[in-house]
């Protein structure tokens, strides 16, 4: 009997599997394990146990809620997690001995993040707290619920998936004691405080704040090392950029963090930094990579990845992840600059983790035809072994097709790589529709990962392309940058070169037949094109962008976002119309689709509304389907039903024009 084609409901189906860390001994590892309830059309995550010898997996909780960040204490005794059965994230302790896990904190607020003290008698918590309050203080409550104004004294007053921001709310530090529940607050004052690391023998935290008055133009956090006791600050790194992740080696010696100048504006690499303590020197160790560390990778099945910055082996060896030619790889580095590939290409490791003498590690690795399971990775041999199967039968019963990498040339003869993916079911010799489906960011990637989407277009009858135009992330500092103060220029040459080159290549493409689509920046660069050339059918603009005058002040990053990408503001509105798909609506005469989210901070829904207006005023083909209550992320952590109703629309559309 053969495979079955995949279908938009699948998302019901398959699982995400996330987060694992090993235990202090190396022999266990804890792991999250998100589904998605369809009845009650929301994600619910659990904590799950392996044995790494035995591969025995262990549900170990089963709430209908979601959690994150499990850690293990110390001596690997305890686990903690974050969860919301509650409403809010608190703490909860589990024994790995068995029995129910308690709530730790049950804050007002709840808690953003937290880490074990080394004696494991104590956590370290960062959570908000309003100003003049603790975090065990309860908010008076106004039963009648009148809606009051808001007044707005800040350029960051708003953003995406949160809305409008609290002006007197403050993220501080405490720790909790195990045993009473105490809390003690270590920080005060009117600031945001970010918990970073604490050191292993209990002495120092790191953690990051911006004292600034004015923070509209602030962008980063400088980082300082504290002394548990004096509370005497050492500065960590206090430069334009964002710097985060720290870590200190097993001995306490050295720091690790991650982090980018503002060199290139949001478009610059991230590298690994190392400080020495004993000396205030620092190694950048990856200066030498020209391609960013983390995971820069665009997916839409994974939930809630937390990936380690960096992770520490005895020997003060360490690892970390590299976003290079459409892949994110496990790196590994010495102090002494040695820096070298320590998995292998054409797949995802969307987390991981090392077992203290480098032996091994724990990946949660995907692909184009995987959507993600753990695995053991012995580091000298490199082979793997499965841990989970969680996907296996998904895998085994639906037809995934796989893709075929491709590299032609773009602008200025630049190479530009991205992917082909023929139609299910496809037969030599039939001709067949394709969708060239483009990215958001413009600094982020598509790469050998699972994308629901993707399959869902080829089982659907498609031929579908995406590809990284200049602009995304993972192969120069050039490549990526190329794309500021240039938008619709060599990158649009580059999309339109994808085309040429696949249907040439490709006699199974019909010409005649081609759609687009894309969201966020794939959203403007889809409004770009069906404004500059009738090559495309039809089209489906995402969360997108048509007016970058009116983005200045309505995006919760518009008003720096401009400066950045396109050097113009508002005291230069001619420029900004200039690249204005708006600016051309005339010229589209491509169906065009139009999906937004009506909670998008990011993108607000205000551009597809000047869109859809002007287009219809035109007497032009197009539709707009607003989705309620969904933000910016709504194809990959929206409400599964909303997520469902998109595809449909997608799917839908290119059904009836192409």
């Amino acid at each position: 009997m053969g495979k079955r084609k995949l279908v938009v409901e699948d998302l019901y189906a398959l699982q995400s599997v996330t987060n694992p860390v090993l235990s202090p001994c190396g022999g266990e590892v804890v792991f999250v394990r998100t589904h998605i309830d369809e009845d009650q059309n929301d994600y619910v995550s659990n904590l799950f146990h392996v044995d790494v010898l035995s591969n025995e997996v262990t549900q170990w909780t089963f709430g209908k809620g979601r959690v994150s960040s499990p850690q293990w204490s110390a001596d690997g005794t305890k686990i903690a997690f974050l969860s919301n059965r509650d409403e809010k994230n608190q703490v909860y302790v589990l024994s790995t001995k068995g029995g129910e896990a308690r709530a730790l904190t049950s804050f007002e607020k709840g808690v953003s993040s937290y880490l074990w003290s080394p004696c494991g008698k104590k956590v370290w918590v960062n959570g908000s707290v309003k100003e003049g309050k603790a975090f065990t203080d309860k908010e008076e409550k106004d039963e009648k619920k009148f809606a009051v104004p808001y007044r707005v004294t800040k350029m960051k007053y708003q953003m995406d998936a949160v809305g409008l921001l609290p002006q007197d709310i403050f993220k501080q530090i405490g720790v909790v004691d195990i045993e009473t529940g105490e809390v003690t607050q270590f920080t005060e004052g009117n600031h945001q405080y970010t918990l970073q690391a604490v050191s292993h023998d209990g002495t120092k935290i790191i953690m990051s704040v911006n004292k600034s008055e004015n923070q509209d133009y602030e962008f980063g956090q400088p980082m300082v090392i504290v002394d548990v006791e004096t509370k005497e600050e050492t500065v960590l790194v206090d430069e334009e950029g964002n710097f985060g992740g720290a870590t200190f080696s097993k001995d306490d010696r050295y720091i690790a963090y991650v982090g980018a100048n503002r060199t290139f504006q949001n478009t610059t690499h991230t590298d690994v930094v190392v400080y020495d303590t004993t000396d205030g020197t620092r190694m950048n160790l990856t200066e030498s990579i020209d391609a960013p560390v983390g995971d820069y990778a665009i997916a839409d099945l994974q939930q809630g990845v937390s990936a380690p910055a960096v992770v520490w082996t005895k020997d003060n060896h360490l690892y970390f992840q590299l976003s290079t030619m459409g892949d994110v790889r496990l790196y590994f580095a010495t102090l002494d600059g040695a820096v070298y590939p320590a998995s292998p290409e054409n797949e995802h490791i969307y987390g991981y983790d090392i077992s203290i003498d480098g032996t091994f590690a724990i990946v949660a690795v995907s692909n184009a035809i995987s959507p993600g399971e753990l695995f053991k990775l012995e580091i000298t041999t490199g082979e793997r072994s499965a841990i989970t199967s969680f996907n296996q039968t998904y895998v085994e019963e639906v037809e995934l097709i796989e893709p075929e990498a491709i590299v032609f040339q773009g602008a200025k003869e630049w190479d530009v790589h991205g992917w082909l993916i023929k139609p299910a079911g496809y037969v030599a010799g039939e001709k067949y529709p394709l969708v060239l489906n483009i990215h958001g960011g413009p600094a982020m990637m598509y790469g050998n990962s699972f994308v629901h989407e993707m399959q869902l277009l080829a089982a659907e009858g498609y031929g579908v392309l995406y590809i990284n135009p200049r602009g995304s992330h993972g192969y120069s500092q050039q490549f990526v940058d190329a794309v500021r103060g240039d938008y619709g220029g060599a990158d649009y040459e580059d999309i339109m070169a994808s085309i040429d080159f696949v249907t040439s290549e490709n006699e199974w493409i019909d010409t005649d037949r081609l759609g687009v689509t894309g969201g966020s920046y794939g959203g403007f660069m889809t409004n770009w094109i069906v404004g500059h050339t009738n090559r495309f059918k039809a089209a489906v603009t995402q969360r997108s962008i048509s007016n970058w005058i009116s983005f200045f002040g309505v995006s919760d990053i518009g008003y720096f976002f401009n400066d950045w990408q396109h050097g113009a503001n508002m005291t230069d509105v001619d420029a900004l119309w200039a690249i204005s798909p708006l600016k051309y609506a005339e010229n589209i005469e491509t169906p065009l689709l139009i999906l937004h989210g009506e909670k998008d901070f990011r993108c607000p829904i205000e551009q597809a509304e000047q869109l859809y207006i002007t287009l219809r005023s035109m007497g032009k083909e197009t539709e707009f389907v607003r989705f309620p209550g969904a933000d910016h992320n709504l194809s990959r952590e929206g409400a599964p039903n909303l997520r469902i109703a998109r595809l449909d629309e997608i799917t839908g559309w290119f059904k009836k024009y192409l």
